[in-house]
C-alpha cells in the first residue's frame, strides 16, 4: 500500500505515519524527520535545510525531490510531509511512473489552527536522544528532562508559535490547494484531526476499509 499524508502542521502527521506504517506492514517516510536528522548530522544538506527552518520557510523542491527519489520503493510507504505543494505532487507522479508505483490513497488530517498551536508549542524534545514529550499530554517525570536519558529538553525552533503561525500560512498557501488537486482523482481520504491520536488513527483505518475494498488494506 502506497500512501500520502497531508495536514496542516499540527495535524498529527508524525504520529498517525508511525502507526500506518506499523499497522500496514510499510515503510514510514517523514520528511522532517529526515531533514532534521541532516540538520543534527551538520551535513552539507543539514546547514541549508537549517536556515530555512529557522525561518519557518519551506525547504527548495529540487533539495525535497532527491530525498524522495532515494527513499521510495515498492515495499509499500506512507509519505508525511510530502508533496507540499502542486509542482511537487506532479514531480511524485512522475518519479512514481519511473519506478512503476501508484498511489493508493491520500489521507487529508483536517485540524484547527489554534489546536494545532496547542500541540506543537507544548510539545518538548531531548537534545540528546530525540525523545518527544508534551507539557500537557506527555510531561516528563521531571520538569525539563528527559525520562530515557536525562539530558534536557528544548522547543525545536519550528515548534514555536511565531514559527507555526507562520507555517500555517504557508501551508494555506502552498500546500492546501492539494486537497482538490487529489480530490479530483478520487483519492482523497479526509480524517477529523482534532481528536485523539488513538481516535484519529481508527477514523483513518475506516476510511481505508471503506475506500479500498476491492484492495486488501487488511494489516494482515
Amino acid at each position: 500500500m502506497n500512501l500520502i499524508l497531508l495536514g496542516a502542521p499540527g495535524s498529527g502527521k508524525g504520529t498517525e505515519a508511525k502507526f500506518l506504517a506499523e499497522y500496514y506492514k510499510i515503510k514510514k517516510i517523514v520528511l522532517g524527520d529526515i531533514l532534521r536528522e541532516e540538520v543534527k548530522n551538520n551535513t552539507s544538506l543539514g546547514k541549508i535545510v537549517s536556515e530555512y527552518m529557522k525561518k519557518g520557510i519551506l525547504v527548495p523542491d529540487d533539495i525535497i525531490m532527491k530525498v524522495v527519489r532515494e527513499k521510495l520503493d515498492s515495499a509499500g510507504f506512507v509519505l508525511d510531509g510530502f508533496p507540499r505543494n502542486l509542482a511537487q505532487a506532479e514531480m511524485l507522479e512522475e518519479i512514481l511512473k519511473e519506478k512503476a508505483l501508484s498511489l493508493d490513497g491520500v489521507i487529508y488530517l483536517k485540524v484547527n489552527e489554534e489546536k494545532a498551536v496547542e500541540r506543537l508549542s507544548g510539545r518538548r524534545v531531548c537534545k540528546n536522544c530525540g525523545a518527544i514529550y508534551h507539557i500537557v499530554n506527555m510531561p516528563p517525570q521531571k520538569e525539563g528532562i528527559c525520562d530515557k536519558c536525562g539530558g534536557k529538553l528544548i522547543i525545536r525552533d519550528d515548534d514555536r508559535e511565531e514559527t507555526v503561525r507562520k507555517r500555517w500560512q504557508v501551508f494555506r498557501r502552498e500546500t492546501f490547494p492539494l486537497i482538490s488537486y487529489y480530490l479530483k482523482d478520487s483519492k482523497l481520504l479526509e480524517v477529523d484531526a482534532n481528536k485523539s491520536k488513538e481516535e484519529v488513527f481508527l477514523e483513518i483505518k475506516k476510511a481505508l476499509d471503506s475506500y479500498g475494498k476491492d484492495k486488501d488494506f487488511s494489516g494482515n
